[in-house]
């Protein structure tokens, strides 16, 4: 019983780590570059709204779920064999540090003070100035998050094959 738990464990934390890497590159490869074409008062528009978006139930369970979900992973792990336990602690680090605590503390800043400017009275030169302190620090954030879920998800698929040696369905 208790080794099926540790599967049905690590493959959430594997496939709700996987939805967030793949929303990560997506906006890393796709979103940002293509509003990044547009005029500031359009470009801070649509990022406005996107953040506005994307609070919801959804995204709420496959960007907190993992955090709990590699919490759980090590704790259920911490008698495996050390690479195993390693992988998972880096897998971990990796999603709470490079994604939770940089979107905490990084993005969501900027997403607030862009969320409570008023775009429409705002002047061109406002414009200007809110999207130059924002678009270079958001993206590069945004970038630390994407390769940081990236190999989390990579850690966690790694520690499946390992621990299918150890785990019998």
């Amino acid at each position: 019983m208790e080794l099926s738990v540790k599967l049905i464990v690590l493959i959430a934390g594997i496939v709700l780590t996987g939805l967030t890497a793949g929303l990560c590159f997506t906006w890393s490869n796709a979103v940002t570059p293509g509003i990044g074409r547009l005029d500031d008062l359009g470009y801070l528009q649509a990022f406005q709204q996107m953040n506005r978006a994307i609070i919801n139930p959804t995204f709420v369970v496959v960007f907190f779920g993992p955090v709990i979900l590699h919490i759980a992973n090590v704790i259920l792990f911490r008698n495996a064999p050390r690479e195993l336990l390693i992988l998972l602690i880096a897998a971990a680090v990796l999603y709470i540090g490079g994604l939770f605590l940089v979107t905490i503390f990084g993005n969501v800043p900027l997403n607030v003070i862009l969320d409570k400017t008023d775009l429409v009275s705002a002047s061109i030169e406002e414009l200007s100035e809110l999207r130059e302190r924002f678009e270079a620090r958001w993206n590069n954030l945004h970038l630390l998050r994407t390769i940081s879920t990236t190999l989390s998800f990579i850690m966690l698929v790694v520690s499946l094959a390992f621990s299918s040696k150890m785990i019998t369905i």
